[in-house]
């Protein structure tokens, strides 16, 4: 009996993994910006509340003009540009700060936390005994790599990876090719040999197909926080519009799901499937 034609599956983190709810960005970003405006206090800095505010909004905008060029920064570059505009140039970012300002930057995720889907560790947890190799590749917001895999061994998560890679520590995003392929050396696979399940027909679908990879699309209305999908300069937003461009009909993955507790049957009929046209070649 030949070897399964799919030898791992990775995954996307944000909607695919974790699930927002409504209000949630905006929130977040609320207790991102007490928390940095107390740890400048905490510094004698003297920088309004309203000034980090203003700076944390100008960041998007800046933020975006990076993703679209597939390219990436840290937080510290994050807390660099807002310490920067809140102080009106008046002041930079000190190497003896960055631990206590990465605390304050970081810390929102864990006072106002996505949600784990129900279906995820299941699911992690089956192709696991199915002797799949199981990665995951996100892109990041403002929530490090660092503080998400904290967050992922929190909710016992992190156990299920082989490999996991976030773009701020990697420094390129999806649908960048180089991050997929990064992600099989890492499982030690071939891209021919992945399926890459998420929720962005851009960043997903065609960033995993573009780096040979196989592709699932999580198509959910299921934990989208809709009210951060309102307003233009959320980073829900902005990474929304960076799909723009492609469509299903430029290029369809392989299958689609609305649930991540249908991806056995789905993934077992595409191995179905592609034995049934290798076996007529």
């Amino acid at each position: 009996m030949s070897s399964p034609r799919i030898k791992a599956v990775s995954f996307d983190l944000w909607e695919t993994l974790l699930l927002e709810t409504d209000g949630a960005d905006r929130r977040r970003s609320a207790a991102r910006c007490r928390s940095l405006s107390e740890a400048f206090a905490a510094l004698s800095l003297n920088i309004p509340l309203e000034d980090v505010v203003r700076a944390h909004e100008a960041s998007a905008s800046w933020l975006a003009s990076v993703w679209e060029k597939n390219e990436e920064v840290t937080h510290l570059d994050q807390v660099r540009f807002i310490l920067r505009e809140a102080s009106k140039g008046a002041v930079s970012l000190r190497p003896e700060w960055m631990g206590q300002l990465t605390e304050a930057y970081v810390s929102p995720l864990f006072k106002e936390p996505p949600r784990l889907d129900a279906e995820a560790a299941p699911t992690l947890a089956w192709l696991r005994d199915q002797g799949k190799r199981v990665g995951l590749i996100s892109n990041v917001g403002r929530t490090p790599g660092v503080a998400l895999r904290r967050f992922l061994a929190k909710e016992g998560l992190s156990g299920f990876f082989d490999a996991m890679l976030f773009s701020d520590e990697v420094r390129v995003r999806k649908p960048s090719r180089e991050i997929f392929q990064m992600a099989a050396e890492k499982l030690g696979v071939a891209p021919a040999e992945i399926l890459h399940v998420g929720d962005n027909l851009k960043a997903d679908v065609w960033g995993a197909r573009n780096a040979g990879m196989k592709a699932v699309l999580l198509s959910s209305e299921a934990g989208r926080d809709r009210e951060a999908e309102a307003d233009p300069s959320s980073l829900v937003s902005i990474s929304r519009r960076l799909e723009a461009g492609i469509t299903a009909s430029a290029i369809a993955p392989d299958a689609t799901i609305t649930k991540l507790g249908v991806l056995a049957q789905a993934l077992s009929r595409l191995e179905e499937t592609w034995a049934k046209a290798k076996s007529l070649r």
